[in-house]
């Protein structure tokens, strides 16, 4: 029997963390998870371009493949089980989209009924909103002249009004990552769009499925105690009609782990302020969630709270910026960490010098990381006297032909420079194009939300409160950090775990304690000082702090800290992965209390 026929428990699973993820997923899910609702999330900010890409080049494209040939392979079973779908694989061209999907459909005799939301693409609005004057909402700089795409993030209501049409798959554009879970939970529960904290409490369930594994076990600080790489288990949430919480589990016998750690470090991940989180649907404030076992393998989430959303909804633009080339060569043999940095450095000249008597410009910015020797750490390094390297030499210029230049002087390097080098033998590095994101607001009142089911108009009405625009909490206030000269000095992933992300070139750090006594303590300890000089070498902008006391947790937001972020950045880790494991291994001096208040490290969380 489908439970959500039941309208009191509805099990929803996310079988795709972005474009690319493994396609084990969705089988496993329909197979193994008693699940009502399978979704999917394809897009990250840079994804939009790179499909933009693809349907200037062909009408046909613009959509994520994937998403037909998986949906297609296991139609028998979405149909006899009754799982409905929902996902974002739509891209820049949803109705291409669902034309693919129909036609495999067809062929296979299966009739299911598909919508497709569009109204996110705003190309059409480019103009307008940079004769207003439209600037970058972080930066403050002016819109491009040329974009390849302009997306508004739309919400769940015009999926809810799809499946309330009888849709059995939902296909959209640029929607918020959390909507594809919000929405079959307002729909099937019958939540009131002005009920915040409901509308909060599914958008966080969005949010930590969202990602996939990542809150099953996947990238998880304490990684020796997750089991079953191999065959991780997708996250599914277990939500009831109240709205109070969640759980959070996965198919039984698959590997990964399912624990307040695991579900902590995903909820941390990418939320800025987490007191003031904005979405189409809600306005929420995770600060106070809190987290429970419930079971092995089960974490009851609750806690959430909502506020009217913004009268604006974010959108994103990507453009063309130039090339960028990035390659690499291994060194090997004594002091190979200087011999690496002198062939990168003697590369680079000799390139800029051949560029000059070519009459080009020399390049826009370069960058070189020794790999193996801790470059990324800065000051923090403690691995130079390696013996083997992997030397990352990048650059970026207006002109593709001038790093084309670039890349035909690395082979060279092999015998008019430093014994040793290798690495070069799977060919020459090709330029690739610099695309660059542009986040602005815009009113929402000029955001129209379409939705078709078997090519067929819908007519749905978004609801809006149209109330105030409430201030934005400020970061917690600056404070000066106690001393601490008492106790141990040990790493603070001794008495901390972590998770690192992005949003375009600002990268997020969540720390959360492992005990409340740790977490007291890094609250008085740990400020945005600290993380800023502890990352001077990498962020050029400042550094805020906020508090998450519900599950014992800190998040830093660190601005200018991705050399461009995206493809627009020259660092091997643009995307600020590695920036949790780095901020981990910072030295601190912990008091004897709150060692001995440290949990095992072993089993299941408390």
């Amino acid at each position: 029997m489908n439970r959500a026929a039941t309208r009191k428990t509805l099990r929803i699973g996310c079988a795709g963390a972005f474009w690319g993820d493994t396609e084990a997923g969705a089988a496993q899910l329909v197979q193994g998870g008693d699940i009502d609702y399978l979704v999917f999330d394809f897009l990250a900010e840079i994804t939009m371009s790179l499909l933009a890409r693809a349907r200037a080049k062909s009408p046909e494209a613009g959509y994520a493949p994937d998403f037909v040939r998986i949906v297609a392979a296991l139609a028998p079973q979405l149909k006899a089980r009754g799982i409905r779908v929902v996902s974002n694989a739509g891209g820049v061209n949803p109705q291409a989209c669902r034309a693919a999907l129909a036609k495999a459909l067809d062929a296979q005799g299966i009739a299911l009924g598909i919508a497709v939301v569009e109204g996110d693409d705003l190309m059409d609005r480019a103009d307008a909103l940079r004769a207003a004057g439209t600037r970058e909402m972080s930066s403050g700089e002016p819109m491009p002249a040329e974009l390849m795409s302009l997306n508004a993030y739309l919400g769940a209501q015009p999926i809810a009004a799809a499946l309330a049409a009888g849709a059995d798959i939902v296909i959209t554009g640029r929607v918020v990552d959390s909507a594809v879970t919000l929405a079959p939970l307002v729909h099937e529960f019958g939540w009131d769009w002005r009920d915040w904290d409901r509308l909060a409490t599914g958008s966080l369930a969005g949010h930590v499925i969202e990602c996939g594994t990542q809150a099953t076990g996947g990238l998880f600080t304490d990684w020796e105690r997750v089991p079953g790489w191999d065959d991780m288990g997708f996250p599914i949430v277990e939500c009831e009609a109240d709205g109070r919480g969640f759980v959070l589990t996965k198919p039984p016998g698959t590997g990964g782990l399912v624990s307040p750690a695991t579900v902590a470090e995903q909820i941390v991940y990418e939320i800025g302020d987490p007191r003031d989180y904005l979405l189409p649907d809600v306005r929420c404030d995770f600060s106070q969630v809190r987290l429970a076992q419930d079971g092995p393998d089960r974490v009851r989430v609750s806690g959430a709270r909502g506020a009217p959303a913004p009268s604006t909804l974010k959108a994103t633009a990507t453009f063309a910026d130039g090339w960028r080339l990035l390659g690499t060569l291994m060194i090997g043999g004594a002091d190979a960490a200087r011999k690496a940095e002198r062939v990168g450095a003697a590369i680079l000249s000799r390139a800029t010098r051949l560029l000059a008597e070519r009459g080009l410009p020399g390049f826009g910015e370069t960058s070189l990381e020794v790999l193996g020797a801790e470059s990324t750490y800065g000051p923090h390094a403690r691995t130079a006297q390696v013996r083997e390297v992997v030397l990352k030499i990048a650059a970026r210029h207006a002109s593709r032909a001038a790093l084309e230049l670039l890349a035909r002087e690395l082979a060279p390097s092999a015998t008019s420079m430093a014994q040793g080098i290798t690495g070069f033998a799977s060919g020459r590095p090709s330029p690739s194009p610099v695309v660059r994101v542009f986040s602005l607001r815009v009113d929402r009142r000029q955001v129209r939300a379409r939705v078709r089911l078997d090519d067929a108009p819908v007519a749905f009405e978004e609801v809006f409160e149209a109330a105030s625009e409430p201030a934005t909490p400020p970061a917690d206030p600056p404070f000066e950090a106690e001393p601490s000269n008492e106790g141990d000095r040990v790493p603070l992933l001794r008495i901390a775990h972590g998770r690192s992300g992005d949003k375009g070139d600002l990268a997020n750090i969540g720390i959360v304690a492992r005990s409340p006594e740790a977490y007291e303590w890094l609250r008085r300890t740990l400020d945005a000082a600290t993380v800023g000089r502890y990352f001077a070498h990498l962020a050029e902008g400042p550094v805020r702090r906020y508090e998450l006391p519900g599950f014992h947790a800190l998040n830093f937001t660190l601005d200018k800290a991705l050399g461009g972020g995206g493809t627009a950045s020259l660092r091997y880790d643009p995307q600020g992965k590695a920036f949790a494991q780095m901020l981990l291994d910072l030295p601190v001096r912990v008091p004897a209390a709150v060692l001995a208040s440290l949990p095992s490290r072993t089993g299941i969380d408390p």
